[in-house]
Parts: C-alpha cells; sequence; structure tokens
C-alpha cells in the first residue's frame, strides 16, 4: 500500500516573529489535514531560528523561541551557527531544557569529547511500518566554538559516518543540514541521504533540486517562505516511489490567522518588558550620525580600544543605530541600539599593514555602503570612526606617536571586519583574539557604566 509523508520545514528565521503567527496557523491546519487523510505529517527546524537581534530573544536567551517551536509542535530541530555561537555555553546548554523536541547536531561536543545533553546524533521516527532516520550537523566555525569551550568536528565527515550506519536501520534517511547549499550538494552526491533540508546559505529552492537520486530542498530566510516536501513510499517494502518537493511564500499563500495584529505586537511589547531593567543614567543625551561627526561612535571606539587592551580601534559609526537619550538608559535602549550579534576582536599588524588598512578606510564608497550579513543589523556602513589614530595627510599617528612600519600594533575593531569581504589584511593576519560570548552592547554598557 502507497502511502505520503508530508515533511515541513522552516530555516534561518532569525528572529523574524512577524512572520510566524501565519506559519504557525498554516503547520497545525495542515497537519489536520493530512492526519484526516491518513497521511503522515513531520515538522523540522533547520536552525538559526534564535537572533539576539530581537529584543525578546535576547531577553529570554532564546527560550522564547524553543516556547513557539512547542506551540507548533515541531517534531526535531537542528542548530544554527546563531544558536551555537552567539549564546554563552551555560545559555546554550540551557536553551532546550524544556524542548518537547529532539534536538539533531551530530558534531558538537563538549571538550571532553562527551555530546551536550541536549543534543542527539540522530533520532528515529515512525510512518506506519516506515522507520525515519533523522540526523543533522552544523556549520564548521571551529575556533569560535573553541573560544566558547567547545569541540565541533568537520560536518560531512560526520554526516557520512551517521549515514552509513543509520542506512542499515532505516527505510528514509532525511539530513538536517545547517551548512550551505555547496555543502548539501556535497553530500548529495558522496552519501545515500534521501532528503538534505537544506539552510544557513539562506537559499531557496521553489521546487527542490535532485542530485544523485537525493531531493535538496531549502526555504530562504526570515519565515519568508516555508518548505513542503512529500515522500510517496512502499508501507510493505519500504521502497520511495517518488520525492518532490515547493515552498510557500509567507506573505502571499499563507492566511494570516484572526490575532496576528495582536500576536506580533505582543511579541515586541513582551521584548520591551523582559529588557526593561536600567542600567545606567545620564545627565545628557549622547548622539550618533552615521555620515559625520558624532559622540557616541567616538565612545564606542574608545571602550573598544580599553576592554580589549589594544593599542587603538575603529569601528563604522553605521553600527550604531541611534542615540541614547538623557534619563534612565535600560538594557531594552542598549540593545536597539547595538542589536547585533558582533564581537570585539583584536589583530596584531605590522605598521605596514595597519597604515594599508587605514588608507582603505578612507575610501569615499563607505559611508552610503548598503551591506548585510556578517552579523550586522542596520542599513550602511556609515564613516569609520577611530581612537588613538590621527591621519594628517600620509602621516598616521598612532596614541600620538608616529607609525612604525615595523612595530606591531594591536588594533581592536568589529569581528565582521576578519571574515574577508572588506579588509584582506584583516582577514589574512593570524594573530586574531575573539572576545566572546560579549557583543559590542555589552561594551558600551560598560563603558557607560564608569562615565
Amino acid at each position: 500500500m502507497e502511502k505520503t509523508i508530508h515533511i515541513y520545514h522552516t530555516n534561518d528565521l532569525h528572529s523574524h516573529f512577524e512572520n510566524w503567527p501565519r506559519i504557525a496557523h498554516f503547520l497545525k491546519k495542515r497537519r489536520n489535514i493530512h492526519k484526516e487523510s491518513g497521511d503522515y505529517v513531520f515538522t523540522f527546524d533547520i536552525g538559526d531560528h534564535v537572533d539576539r537581534a530581537h529584543p525578546l530573544t535576547e531577553g529570554t536567551l532564546g527560550t522564547f523561541n524553543v516556547e513557539l517551536l512547542n506551540d507548533a509542535k515541531f517534531d526535531a530541530a537542528a542548530i544554527g551557527n546563531n544558536e551555537g555561537i552567539t549564546l554563552p555555553k551555560e545559555a546554550l546548554n540551557r536553551l532546550y531544557e524544556h524542548a518537547e523536541f529532539p534536538v539533531i547536531c551530530a558534531n558538537l561536543f563538549n571538550k571532553d569529547g562527551s555530546r551536550p545533553d541536549w543534543a542527539l546524533p540522530y533520532t528515529f521516527l515512525k510512518a506506519g511500518n516506515v522507520t525515519i532516520a533523522v540526523t543533522s550537523a552544523t556549520a564548521y566555525y571551529a575556533p569560535f566554538y573553541e573560544q566558547l569551550d567547545w569541540s565541533i568536528t568537520h560536518p560531512i565527515e560526520e554526516l557520512k559516518k551517521q549515514i552509513t550506519e543509520l542506512k542499515k536501520r532505516a527505510d528514509i534517511i532525511i539530513v538536517l543540514s545547517h551548512l550551505g547549499m555547496y555543502d548539501d550538494e556535497k553530500i548529495a552526491e558522496e552519501t545515500d541521504a534521501d532528503v538534505i533540508l537544506g539552510a544557513h546559505t539562506h537559499h531557496v529552492f521553489h521546487e527542490g533540486k535532485e542530485l544523485n537520486g537525493t531531493l535538496l530542498a531549502a526555504a530562504g530566510k526570515y519565515g519568508y517562505f516555508t518548505g513542503h516536501v512529500e515522500i510517496n513510499i512502499n508501507e510493505e517494502t519500504g521502497v520511495i516511489r517518488a520525492k518532490r518537493a515547493r515552498v510557500y511564500e509567507t506573505n502571499r499563500t499563507l492566511e494570516a490567522p484572526l490575532d496576528e495584529l495582536v500576536q506580533q505586537e505582543a511579541f515586541l511589547a513582551k521584548g520591551k518588558e523582559v529588557l526593561s531593567l536600567p542600567v545606567v543614567h545620564l545627565e545628557n543625551s549622547i548622539e550618533s550620525d552615521w555620515f559625520h561627526s558624532s559622540p557616541l561612535p567616538k565612545l564606542l571606539a574608545e571602550a573598544l580600544t580599553e576592554w580589549c587592551d589594544a593599542d587603538c580601534s575603529f569601528i563604522n559609526s553605521g553600527v550604531v543605530l541611534g542615540n541614547l537619550p538623557a534619563g534612565n538608559v535600560t538594557k531594552h535602549d542598549l540593545h536597539s541600539l547595538l542589536p547585533h550579534p558582533i564581537n570585539p576582536c583584536v589583530i596584531e599588524l605590522t605598521g605596514q599593514e595597519l597604515i594599508e588598512v587605514l588608507r582603505q578606510t578612507r575610501d569615499e564608497k563607505w559611508p552610503h555602503l548598503q551591506i548585510k550579513g556578517l552579523g550586522f543589523r542596520g542599513k550602511v556602513m556609515g564613516r569609520f570612526v577611530y581612537d588613538r589614530i590621527e591621519m594628517e595627510g600620509l602621516k598616521v599617528f598612532i596614541d600620538g606617536k608616529p607609525l612604525d612600519m615595523k612595530k606591531r600594533y594591536k588594533l581592536a575593531t568589529l569581528d565582521m571586519f576578519t571574515y574577508g569581504h572588506y579588509f584582506v589584511e584583516l582577514h589574512r593576519a593570524h594573530a586574531k583574539k575573539y572576545f566572546m560570548p560579549e557583543f559590542l552592547r555589552d561594551v558600551m554598557e560598560w563603558k557607560l557604566l564608569q562615565l
């Protein structure tokens, strides 16, 4: 007898809760429809559901996200880099305490080689007589996991090992991959996975992609789409007869629940409430401007130099998203000002390397350049702001002294500038130290408390 297994999947929501009411409403209706027709239905999240750029995620360190997945009856979830490396280790260990679904991550370990209590390398699900094995791996950000006292193994090698063993015990192998499109294609070419549900690179396969007999599916980012995979299988033999995939566009095809606006407003109000704790009282406001000299970005640059015990620092003023008004400043105010999951970083450079980077920061292209990703949650780069760095024509002074081409300097800046997209010298530098799990807002809070 042939049966249909329906698999719904979300990925890279990044705490865009404004889209969640429709997604949850849609999943509930579809689950009921499929069960009434005698089909099987499962729902998976493929990671980066958590993003601390949202105040409600920040205030609960992601546990609210888990509540949403519980309420929507998810059957399993993967972790993405936002769960894995933007939370302190103790917070990640607590994140899934009340999860009503298994969390799958085959390549994350404690430093002693044991698996964390909350993470499984795989799980089994049953669709009648059919056994489904679900395994998962997350992106290989080894230096960052090590900084947070985790150990991570190569994801594709780990998945090969898991799939080889699971193939002996299951009729269908599903991979929840928070690795990106190109790694998913590699997994399809080198393993016997039946379905790979993708994430991380925010790609969309509107009708899936078949490669080496494996169906790849992916649903973009931010809850703009919900993915749906159908597998037709012979229950007696366990033989897959057909596989197909599609996505549903949230704002065009999903029905809004009657209380959608109420839910959306509640997400923001609750986020503000949980972050309402006062931090400091300011006698005067501190202003910020992306295109002209202003005190607030300068204050953040000074704080970075001091926090990181560096010789100098620079930041882009676009990282500061507003002003600080006079009066009480709360955790919510600081989060609104600096919502980015960006860590401070110190890079050791020779004077010759440093002067080349500084020259590049003076390029007129920067202030209005629109940027996305790398942890940045703002709009434009803005002008660069410097601390203990002065440039007079071709002359550069560090802390009041002429720059020495052969001397080594410690430059404090944002981790996103080391990822190769902006400054080659920062990307190539071997002597780099990332300060984790602190974000820029933590450094700003530390500085304000000293004023």
